[in-house]
């Protein structure tokens, strides 16, 4: 009795905790691996910057004119990218609606 409740507990915490988490990670390493020079991104730190150039394990990001710093590519964050792209399409949506009515 007490074996089956042991693996019931194991599968309940595989489902609901490993393997959700497994998932979330290749999702990341994926969206690492797919960013290319021109892309807008933040990084874990925070920082808001333009690729300008990518290369196997880093990348240069451009954060204002003429400042560059070079970064891992474990350092990209993808929640916050993701966050950062999706306000800015939100804004040019309203900026573009707003000058179309006037």
């Amino acid at each position: 009795m007490s074996l089956v409740f042991m693996v019931g507990i194991f599968a309940v915490f595989y489902f609901l905790m490993i393997r959700p988490q497994q998932r979330k990670q290749k999702e990341q390493i994926k969206f690492r691996d797919s960013v290319k020079k021109g892309d807008k991104i933040v990084t874990i730190g925070g920082i808001h910057g333009k690729i300008v150039e990518v290369q196997k394990e880093t990348i240069t990001l451009e954060i204002d004119k003429g400042v560059r710093i070079t970064l891992e590519r474990s350092a990209i964050s993808m929640e916050g990218t993701k966050r950062y792209t999706n306000e800015n399409a939100k804004n040019e949506q309203k900026v573009t609606t707003e000058l179309s009515e006037n």
